[in-house]
């Protein structure tokens, strides 16, 4: 379950990375405000896990998964550049957190 919490904390963590973007500087009602929703609710969750979990493998998976989900939704959603360093670099960072999940390091 606590895994679970931070799968939907790091989908949260893409949500409040793209809504800091559309604000333009909490410039915008709306996405400023969506921002703060997603931001309380992804650290909400992680803080939740982390009472379960060990911090290094929990955090590098929520920000893994901001990381990835963030560069995904830009390049297919606001016109951010698509290279194939950048989808190698994607892959890499999946790989990495997968990595550090099956090293031991987390229960």
């Amino acid at each position: 379950m606590a895994w679970l919490l931070v799968i939907v904390a790091g989908i949260l963590e893409t949500g409040f990375a793209v809504c800091l973007k559309l604000s333009h500087g909490f410039t915008r009602l709306w996405p400023t405000i969506s921002f703060a929703a997603f931001a309380l609710s992804s650290f909400g969750l992680l803080t939740l896990a982390l009472k379960r979990l060990d911090v290094g493998p929990a955090y590098a998976v929520w920000t893994g998964i901001g990381a990835a989900g963030t560069a995904i939704y830009g390049m297919v959603f606001l016109g951010d550049v698509v290279s194939t360093l950048k989808l190698v670099s994607i892959t890499l960072v999946i790989v990495g957190v997968i990595g550090l999940q099956l090293s031991g390091g987390a229960h």
